[in-house]
């Protein structure tokens, strides 16, 4: 493995950061409703993502928005653990691509989220949140893999179960990042005080911050009792033209 200083170093995470932040920019929800002949910004929720689109155009629709944007979150991180799979930081045991494999996906949600070429008012995240974490620690083991879509069922079925889309999403988001979380501290339980892992656990915390303040007012509404049901049911053979 080759050490790499952060004095050599700083510059790519800026280059990383511009990147995936415009890569989370674009808007598949936005692209596939103006096919549709409208734009899923004025219609339903108003919410440019996979929820909107499921309610809107129908479950088909919906799923291919969502593995849109899972593609979009998990991409980017595949690339940076493939640049950087062999390098360490100086002085410690600790892999770069470790880190930077969940820096570009922070920079993918923050650009989904907040879009510059949008107003600042983009999606919640969910989809590219889950893109990332089954992406990123496929990098490592391919049964990681397993495990997340193994996770990524279970809350669908939830949602299909109880039609509370955002709580399963939420679940979801929170669920992967306790398991990952766990993943790293126990590969890393001798360095953790070193900046890198706690920066890389800082990430995964800013991840869910930025997922659920992005749900802020179904939270408010579910807590409400007023939030809108996800029915799979209702959206499965729905068409809109």
């Amino acid at each position: 493995m080759k050490e790499i200083a952060f004095s050599d170093f700083w510059y790519w995470l800026i280059l990383i950061a511009v990147i995936c932040y415009f890569i989370g920019c674009f808007n598949f929800a936005v692209l596939i409703s103006h096919f549709k002949k409208s734009d899923i910004r004025s219609v339903g929720s108003g919410n440019p993502g996979t929820m909107n689109m499921t309610r809107t155009f129908g479950l088909k629709i919906g799923a291919i928005n969502f593995f849109s944007d899972v593609i979009k979150g998990g991409l980017p991180a595949v690339i940076g653990w493939v640049i950087f799979k062999d390098y360490i930081f100086s002085g410690t045991n600790i892999a770069v691509s470790d880190f930077i494999r969940y820096f570009c996906g922070v920079f993918v949600i923050i650009g989904h989220i907040f879009p510059v070429t949008m107003k600042f008012k983009g999606g919640k995240g969910i989809a590219s949140t889950m893109g990332l974490f089954s992406f990123a620690l496929a990098c490592d083991e391919w049964w990681y893999f397993l495990i997340c879509v193994a996770f990524l069922f279970g809350v669908l079925a939830y949602i299909a179960i109880t039609e509370w889309g955002s709580m399963g999403s939420l679940i979801g988001v929170a669920g992967l990042t306790i398991f990952q979380s766990v993943v790293f501290v126990l590969r890393y339980q001798a360095e953790l005080l070193n900046l890198w892992v706690i920066s890389l656990l800082m990430i995964l915390l800013l991840i869910n911050v930025l997922t659920w303040g992005a749900h802020h007012k179904n939270i408010y509404k579910l807590l409400a009792g007023e939030e809108h049901h996800t029915s799979v049911r209702k959206h499965k053979n729905k068409k809109r033209t």
